[in-house]
């Protein structure tokens, strides 16, 4: 691997560390981007002619720190001059005293940015997108695909966010009590799209990204133990126990993916599928708990009750529990679909449970419900849409319209193992 091979592959696993790790020191996002980005430059300066560090990542945190100490220490050194000159003038002598610490701080950096990037003063849009550029280290190409949307739209959020964020003066902390909880739904989503796009790239050479899928990991658990009565925390840390207990299995000895129907499930983490059903568990008598008490007293059942990750990993819950692809309750994932969907109306949710329904009902039902979302303007350039089209119509034994929606969809992908994949599947 040459330096600037080496820098680029761990910047983009280190950079939401360096990024948060400087944040606390200058408690500023957007200046924390750009000392990191300087120790990137730094990186490729030198790794050619020094040779690639032992520990890389290290060397980057390490250099990145000490440019946000020299920036710190300039800035107070001309506090220092300026509040001289104050008690000069005006004959004050009394330095402030320390903030107090809150009991209920997060002492996670990568937390710290997280909530820090969802603040209330971004809207929804923007604090997801900042987000998952901050910490997830995605390209603004990465994050319109994950958001259905044009790179122009998504550059420009980023980019206002970081400006909006350094004019209110927005502290680089993690808030407790009710601003907490109302910035808890900016976050979750942040998680869940930073997991999406470790396990399964949306553009690149590799198919996963474990990296991200355990950060994102770590994150919902550490948010888990942080907050045990909300019952979407406990949800999505389920759905990404569940899904990250299929990693072994997703991909062959090249890299290749595996589709869940070929997938060796003795791979599958027993660990975390226990782990996973246990958090779903919890997920459900935390939902049930808070529904008896604005339910008027009226019984609530627990699949009433739960929420949009937790109905996700209720699905997921549905494949863990199947010995084999054949055993699989397609019934009840179709119909945990259609409650997903109810709760959260989206094109891609529609599509997965037209994959179910078809699974349950059979190909022609899957492909009538796959035809009414061929006009939806959210999936014109989504690559799913033509390749599920092609899994239903090769059941029906349409290969020639099969083959067609394969290449379709390899075109529209920009990963490059979904590719020769979807191509592979073309000629066969």
């Amino acid at each position: 691997m040459t330096a600037s091979n080496a820098v680029e592959t761990v910047f983009r696993i280190e950079s939401a560390r360096i990024i948060a790790g400087v944040a606390r020191i200058v408690r500023d996002v957007g200046i924390a981007e750009e000392i990191a980005q300087d120790a990137l430059v730094a990186a490729l300066e030198q790794w050619p002619e020094s040779g690639i560090p032992d520990n890389p990542g290290a060397w980057l945190m390490a250099t990145a720190r000490h440019r946000a100490i020299d920036l710190v220490r300039r800035r107070e050194t001309y506090a220092r001059k300026l509040a001289g000159m104050g008690r000069e003038l005006d004959g004050l002598s009394a330095e402030p005293e320390p903030a107090a610490t809150d009991p209920d701080d997060i002492d996670d950096d990568l937390l710290r940015l997280i909530f820090t990037s969802c603040h209330p003063v971004l809207s929804t849009e923007a604090r997801i997108a900042l987000t998952l550029r901050l910490l997830g280290g995605l390209t603004t190409e990465e994050i319109a695909r994950a958001f259905l949307t044009s790179e122009p739209t998504v550059a420009q959020r980023i980019v206002r966010a970081k400006r909006t964020l350094g004019r209110a003066a927005v502290p680089f902390e993690v808030p407790y009590g009710p601003e907490r909880a109302a910035r808890l739904g900016s976050v979750l989503e942040v998680i869940y799209l930073v997991f999406n796009e470790g396990y399964a790239a949306t553009a690149g050479d590799d198919w996963l990204r474990p990296a991200l899928c355990e950060d994102a990991l770590r994150l919902a658990r550490v948010l888990a133990g942080l907050m045990p009565q909300e019952p979407e925390v406990h949800g999505l840390a389920a759905l990404l126990e569940l899904q990250a207990s299929r990693t072994a299995a997703r991909t062959g000895p090249d890299g290749a993916p595996v589709l869940l129907a070929d997938q060796n499930r003795a791979r599958w983490d027993r660990l975390l599928i226990r782990r996973g059903l246990a958090a779903l568990l919890r997920a459900s008598d935390t939902a049930v708990r808070t529904a008896h008490r604005t339910a008027g007293g009226e019984a609530v059942t627990a699949g009433q009750a739960l929420g949009p990750y937790a109905l996700q990993a209720a699905i997921a819950a549905c494949h863990a529990r199947a010995a084999r692809y054949e055993d699989t309750d397609w019934a009840a994932i179709a119909a945990l679909y259609g409650r997903l969907a109810a709760l959260t109306p989206s094109p891609v949710v529609e599509l997965n449970r037209a994959v179910a329904v078809s699974m349950a009902e059979g190909p022609a039902a899957g492909l009538a419900l796959v035809e009414a979302l061929a006009a939806d303007p959210a999936l014109k350039a989504y690559h799913l849409l033509p390749s599920v089209r092609g899994d239903l119509l090769v059941r029906m034994g349409r290969t020639d319209e099969a083959r067609a929606e394969f290449v379709r969809a390899a075109e529209l992908t920009r990963n490059e193992r979904e590719r020769a994949m979807l191509l592979d599947r073309a000629g066969r």
